[in-house]
């Protein structure tokens, strides 16, 4: 996978369970760090080189951040609590 060469570069995406930092590059997202915040947990998923999904978890909340490359580079977060 290439996130050196050309892309967006390196964003931070702030969550309330945590931050997310990825390198958006050419062909694909790469995972730079995945803090969580007091209480969390961190799980990730990478199904193809092109998007990556975080989750925070805690007993009664849940940060999802998922960085894509398709059709453009963005971040979108949706938090929840139970």
């Amino acid at each position: 996978m290439d996130c050196e060469g050309g892309g967006a570069g390196l964003y931070t995406v702030p969550s309330q369970g945590g931050k997310v930092t990825v390198r958006y590059g050419s062909r694909g997202v790469c995972l730079i760090s995945a803090v969580p915040d007091r209480g969390f947990k961190t799980s990730t998923s990478q199904t193809s080189d092109d998007t990556i999904t975080v989750t925070f978890n805690s007993a009664d909340h849940r940060s999802v951040v998922t960085a894509t490359i398709e059709p453009t580079a963005k971040a979108t977060v949706h938090e929840s609590s139970f």
